[in-house]
């Protein structure tokens, strides 16, 4: 069966299932790895035009990855979305940016051919912003990405291509990358999990990069604390993770809350009252809930944070003058891009790269003090709901712009700079939008995040809540 005859309905319903479900079809025979990739398509099809959720499709390459998949694979058939920053052989990787050449990549890092040999089948590629250095996708290379529970806003980013496709059912896992809060971000304004390893915690994903090798991370996004587990354990180093073992209950934590973001301002307060529904979650749960504080000054993380996030953007102009020229690189790289570059020109000497990496050094001790006392740090995931799309625009003048980002993702970045795992759930809603929590904890205490997201999934489910673009508003509508 080819995707065009894959019944629209069928496909709908099987965008319902997250990837256990979905590959237990192909298990039990119900249903053929080429069929499930095929139903993924038709979603695809159907929803996509509304969010530009996807940068690249390979509807007939995938199809053929599918007809020769192992059955007996893991995930055999199961559909997903490598980032637009990921190689993936036969599909370009631009990185959202328009300097960026639409030539398919050759080869394959090892985390892709991990979830390769899994069985998984990649239809295409999702959006994102420019090299990853912006909160919102809304790439001036296009597509804008609009938020599936309100399409008048941003679903977050820069892996917000993954978390519109996943709300909305296209594909139950999408590929995260989490440099300041890339994965949490979008998980949070889209309503799904995304669960930020820690440092090292995956096999290779990219080229070696001074920077990038200690404040970036990747995961598989998903609806459903089981599928992002599995994925854990599928791209961890070590290989021999049980999945199962880490959605097993966890024992009674010491939960420690700072409500405040790091540059010390308040949430939203419809956010900071869903922090404290959750509080009261935990508690109902037989936690220990308590007030905290980080383990560094916030203003020393957020100084490190600008020097070592504006030095990519100016890696990348750099880049692009070497690759181009001058001309190139002003016509081909995006505002905000250009901004970070002459921020760092500017603001960024010795002394504060000198800084920014004595702050990296500080953090991880810290924690590990911090987590003595505390089992997992709780803080809200971001300081509002999703803004407009626009406000994080790429093109918006870029002094209003930087604080405008930065202060909205406050409280992300302190994780990667530390090395340490968080986990954003969907455990609140503000009106039409969904808000997410984070849970962070110490260095290779991934199992745990898990399985206290597995516990609060169970006693606070999303499974069944669908924003205005998705498979169960669609099927509705057929009917």
């Amino acid at each position: 069966m080819t995707s065009k005859e894959f019944p629209l309905a069928q496909a709908l319903e099987l965008g319902h299932l997250d990837a256990h479900d979905q590959h237990a079809l192909v298990r039990d025979g119900e249903l053929s790895p080429a069929e499930l990739t095929a139903a993924a398509i038709v979603r695809a099809r159907h929803l996509d035009p509304a969010l530009g959720a996807l940068s690249h499709t390979d509807f007939d390459g995938a199809l053929a990855r599918a007809a020769g998949v192992d059955r007996a694979a893991p995930m055999a058939g199961v559909p997903w979305l490598p980032k637009d920053s990921l190689r993936y052989p036969g599909m370009p990787t631009r990185g959202g940016s328009r300097s960026r050449s639409s030539m398919p990549a050759t080869d394959a890092p090892p985390f892709v051919q991990r979830f390769d040999a899994s069985g998984l089948v990649a239809i295409g590629k999702s959006a994102m912003p420019e090299f990853g250095l912006m909160g919102s996708t809304e790439p001036l290379l296009g597509p804008v990405t609009r938020n599936p529970w309100d399409v008048a806003h941003s679903p977050g980013g820069s892996s917000g291509g993954a978390g519109a496709a996943l709300a909305a059912g296209i594909v139950p896992l999408a590929h995260g990358s989490d440099g300041a809060g890339s994965i949490r971000i979008p998980a949070s304004a889209c309503g799904v999990v995304g669960l930020k390893p820690g440092r090292g915690a995956t096999v290779a994903v990219r080229g070696r990069h001074a920077i990038e090798d200690l404040i970036v991370a990747d995961s598989l996004m998903s609806r459903s604390v089981r599928d992002s587990a599995w994925a854990f354990a599928a791209a961890h180093p070590d290989g021999g993770l049980d999945p199962q073992a880490l959605a097993r209950p966890p024992r009674r934590l010491r939960i420690g809350v700072v409500a405040d973001a790091l540059p010390g301002l308040a949430p939203d307060p419809a956010v900071a009252a869903i922090v404290e529904d959750v509080i009261r979650l935990c508690t109902s749960l037989g936690h220990h809930v308590e007030a905290a504080a980080y383990p560094l000054p916030g203003g020393e993380v957020w100084r490190a944070l600008y020097t070592l996030w504006s030095r990519l953007g100016l890696d990348a102009v750099e880049l692009a003058t070497a690759q181009g020229g001058e001309d190139f690189a002003a016509a081909a790289l995006e505002p905000w891009t250009h901004g970070l570059a002459e921020y760092h020109r500017t603001h960024c000497g010795v002394a504060e790269l000198e800084q920014a990496y004595a702050t990296l050094a500080a953090l991880p001790p810290a924690f590990n003090a911090f987590h003595r006392h505390c089992d997992v740090l709780l803080t809200p995931t971001l300081r509002t709901p999703p803004p407009p799309l626009g406000e994080l625009a790429p093109d918006r003048d870029f002094d209003a712009l930087l604080p405008a980002m930065f202060h909205w993702m406050g409280y992300t970045p302190l994780q990667n700079l530390a090395g340490t795992p968080a986990i954003s759930l969907p455990l609140g809603q503000a009106g039409a939008l969904p808000v997410g929590v984070q849970f962070a904890a110490d260095r290779g205490q991934e199992p745990l995040l898990l399985q206290l997201a597995a516990e609060l999934e169970q006693a606070a489910p999303w499974r069944d809540r669908w924003p205005a673009v998705s498979v169960a508003t669609a099927l509705k509508e057929l009917h």
